[in-house]
């Protein structure tokens, strides 16, 4: 599923005009984004939770040339999947 089905999902499930479902996903990734930037950690009860990871910088090796190359430090984000729906989907 993507951005677009969501949106029409929720149209459709909660009766309101595609422009009203895309508003509210636009504001819920807003808010999740906005939490994520400023380093909190995001938990949704029986679906999961998102955090940010750092990593340091590391050297790496190009797989190509065998070169050392220096990979800088960074932050990615990180989604740990709920028990719940962990069960949910496995069956």
């Amino acid at each position: 599923m993507n951005k677009s089905e969501l949106i029409e999902s929720l149209a459709a499930k909660k009766t309101l005009s595609f422009k009203k479902a895309e508003e509210v996903v636009n504001a819920v990734f807003a808010s999740m984004t906005e939490a994520l930037l400023s380093g909190d950690r995001i938990e949704i009860r029986g679906f999961g939770s998102f955090v940010v990871k750092e990593y340091e910088a590391y050297t790496g090796r190009n797989p190509k040339t065998g070169e050392s190359i220096s990979v800088k430090a960074k932050k990615l984000p990180f989604f740990k999947v709920g028990k719940e729906l962990k069960e949910k989907v496995s069956g």
